[in-house]
């Protein structure tokens, strides 16, 4: 068994693990520091329930190796609140029904921050491509596309 030690600051806290070298960054977040939020489905990039933003890029957590993040700051949809105070996108999802079972939410939450981040005032073709690599099987996509508009509205607000 190969391992090494992987040290990585997430949502603001720093985390030192030695770790299989084979390791995902998704199963890192899960099983050495204890953050649930960031979930698992197809386990190849395709569904997007995994991202997380890294360096301040949004990336699917499934596909990086946890050696491959060392020396990274990492948020996951855990470090996105303040203080228990939802962030925009997090109540626009609420306010506009843009969940339903609620798998797919957190991947779809951090990606829709990050776009957001970079691009405050998106037209809903841009929207509709942002999040053409999230997959959605309950809500039929229009809940979650009012809730971006919503959040973008609301972040421009201040």
């Amino acid at each position: 068994m190969h391992e090494s030690t992987v040290n990585v600051t997430v949502n603001s806290r720093k985390y030192s693990r030695t770790v299989e070298v084979r390791k995902t960054l998704a199963d890192f977040l899960r099983e050495d520091c204890a953050l649930t939020g960031t979930h698992l489905a197809c386990e190849h990039g395709v569904c997007g329930a995994c991202t997380i933003m890294m360096n301040g890029q949004a990336v699917r957590s499934c596909l990086v190796l946890a050696v491959q993040a060392d020396g990274a700051d990492i948020r996951t949809v855990e470090g996105l609140a303040t203080d228990g105070e939802l962030t925009p996108v997090q109540q626009a999802f609420i306010d506009n029904h843009g969940l339903q079972c609620g798998f797919c939410t957190p991947g779809f939450i951090v990606s829709v921050t990050a776009f957001l981040e970079t691009n405050p005032d998106p037209t809903d073709d841009e929207i509709r491509e942002a999040l053409s690599g999230n997959i959605c099987r309950c809500t039929g996509y229009q809940g979650i596309l009012k809730a971006v508009n919503q959040a973008a509205e609301a972040m421009r607000a201040g």
